[in-house]
């Protein structure tokens, strides 16, 4: 329709039976439609929910270990870390430690770093190690590459 003044505007819409509304406000000048409004509304929810049902949910696992692990355990729990990561999700590694361990983190950054190099090809590091009280966590994320 052009530029017209906004009581032309209110007119040729009632005798339409329709709406004028606003759709962009912060323009100059606003930019207004001649519109049934309760259509609108209805088509804007309708995307809003298809853009929800569209986004991919994150899940994060956790997989605990212990700094004394042993090597068909560690194989067991690394290969869990690896499936988690193939399926697209976060996986958050936690090393518990116990009594006297706790005076040793080393051994919890050591393993948590050999298992960043491990699974290097599936996921990347996140969130470096870090001591929290008791336990030490570390956060890996899939490789986004080979997802389509």
């Amino acid at each position: 329709m052009g530029v017209v003044r906004t009581d032309d505007a209110r007119k040729v819409a009632y005798e339409a039976d329709l709406d004028l509304v606003e759709v962009a406000p912060t323009a100059k000048p606003p930019v207004a439609k001649i519109m049934d409004f309760g259509k609108y509304k209805y088509e804007q929810d309708q995307k809003a929910r298809e853009a929800r049902k569209n986004q991919q949910q994150t899940v994060v696992k956790e997989q605990k270990f212990r700094p004394k692990i042993d090597v068909h355990d560690y194989e067991t729990k690394k290969s869990n870390v690896i499936r988690f990561l193939e399926k697209g999700n976060k996986v958050k590694v936690t090393i518990m430690f116990r009594g006297r361990e706790q005076s040793r983190p080393e051994l919890g950054y050591r393993l948590l770093e050999r298992l960043a190099e491990e699974v290097a090809e599936y996921g990347i590091v996140e969130s470096r190690p870090k001591q929290d009280g008791r336990n030490m966590t570390m956060l890996f994320g899939p490789n986004r590459k080979g997802k389509k």
